[in-house]
């Protein structure tokens, strides 16, 4: 009897195609092995942190540099790891590196000469684009900003309104109406030209340096307090360049701010609609004057409602500010740069 002829055999079962398959079930289980362990790696989310953050600060925003060398994000503001240092021979390690715009000069002499696969570079500045130049000479240079704007990678505020329900108001004794502390003073700024409109009408009493009546740091606030009205003006007007004049001189003071800056409508995306007089409210400073002296005693009282729901908080701290930076690290975008910085800025 003839044999019977083999089965044919499947394509599985020659051994080259084995080989294969064996391989391919492999690499798809490490695969799979991987994104269980990572799962970042295919979601594009930043990688979880096992060690502590290193943000480098390639120059101290001020001329003042603090002690840094504890764990101070910890010590003070309760941010875990996160390790500030100034240390640049920590370059390599740094997962961060900062550059304060008011420290960088002009041209890339002073920045490191490499940067590491990884590292991401921030700008920080909390001028306003008046008065920060040659920005065009830092395109395709830094992966984030940090600024007062609140559409920054990372926004740092000069101030805000924290919750406490304290239910109380405080408005400290008036001996007059209006006051003004001005250090740099120049004509052709449209606070200069306000102001001297302004002055037509009412007294305006000026402290600083640019009228040779400097206030010590410890002065300022009780001197403000005594006026019913500041002139929180800024020194150039931007979309969210809201400084301290705002936050410290005229509202942590207790004193209603008459402000000059962005429109209202920006200003009450920070504090409530009836915390601040805006100069574009009226048609002319002839109104404005006569509604500052002619306003009555509830009407004024109602400029401090905010007082029952909320307190300031000033950020004066360049270590609080950096130490933010770890906070905000997880959600930061990944593998993008600012190709044309000044552009940005000025928008």
């Amino acid at each position: 009897m003839p044999r019977a002829s083999p089965l044919p055999r499947p394509p599985w079962a020659w051994p080259g195609v084995k080989v294969m398959v064996i391989a391919g079930v492999f690499v798809t289980t490490l695969w799979n092995l991987r994104c269980f362990l990572d799962p970042s790696k295919v979601s594009g989310e930043a990688p979880k942190q096992t060690e502590p953050l290193v943000v480098l600060v390639w120059e101290w925003p001020s001329k003042q540099v603090p002690n840094i060398s504890r764990d101070v994000c910890h010590e003070l503001y309760g941010i875990t790891g996160c390790w500030l240092t100034t240390e640049r021979r920590l370059l390599r390690q740094a997962d961060v590196v900062v550059f304060p715009a008011s420290r960088l000069q002009p041209g890339r002499d002073r920045l490191p000469k490499e940067r590491p696969p990884g590292q991401n570079w921030v700008w920080v500045s909390l001028e306003s684009p008046s008065n920060t130049k040659a920005l065009a000479g830092w395109n395709q240079t830094f992966n984030w900003v940090m600024t007062y704007r609140q559409d920054s990678d990372i926004f740092i505020p000069y101030g805000k309104l924290v919750p406490n329900q304290s239910a109380t108001v405080n408005i400290p004794t008036k001996t007059n109406l209006v006051s003004w502390v001005i250090s740099n003073y120049h004509r052709t700024q449209r606070r200069a030209e306000v102001y001297r409109n302004l002055s037509r009408y009412l007294h305006v009493n000026i402290y600083g340096k640019a009228n040779k009546r400097p206030l010590c740091k410890d002065c300022l606030l009780p001197t403000t307090s005594k006026s019913k009205f500041y002139l929180a003006f800024e020194n150039s007007i931007h979309q969210d360049y809201i400084t301290e004049k705002l936050w410290r001189n005229s509202l942590m003071a207790g004193t209603v701010p008459v402000v000059l800056g962005p429109p209202r409508a920006n200003y009450e995306q920070f504090v409530p609609a009836d915390s601040f007089i805006h100069v574009n409210d009226f048609g002319s400073l002839a109104e404005l004057a006569t509604f500052l002296k002619t306003m009555s005693s509830s009407r004024y009282r109602q400029f401090f409602a905010w007082q029952k729901r909320f307190s300031v908080k000033l950020y004066t701290d360049w270590r609080e500010r950096l130490c933010t930076i770890c906070t905000a690290y997880p959600s930061l975008p990944r593998g993008r740069g600012y190709r044309d910085l000044e552009s940005w800025f000025s928008t």
